[in-house]
């Protein structure tokens, strides 16, 4: 079954630190997101492997933005 990772509100994706292939455990850090001039870790909600990731660094993001697919 495959698990949506979003992105809890809007902001700049400062880095991403998973690739397609990579296994995820439950709370792994998979990116950065700046909001409110602060960083804050997007962590995986599940473990599995990152089957797609839909954001690069650099861009906006809207709250509930899908960031990765996690299967």
């Amino acid at each position: 079954m495959a698990v949506e990772v979003t992105v809890p509100m809007v902001g700049k994706i400062v880095k991403v630190l998973v690739n397609v292939g990579d296994q995820v455990k439950e709370d792994d850090e998979i990116a950065i997101l700046e909001a409110m001039k602060m960083e804050m870790p997007i962590v995986a909600p599940c473990s599995g492997t990152i089957k797609e990731i839909r954001v690069k660094a650099g861009d906006d993001v809207e709250a509930d933005t899908v960031l990765a697919v996690i299967e």
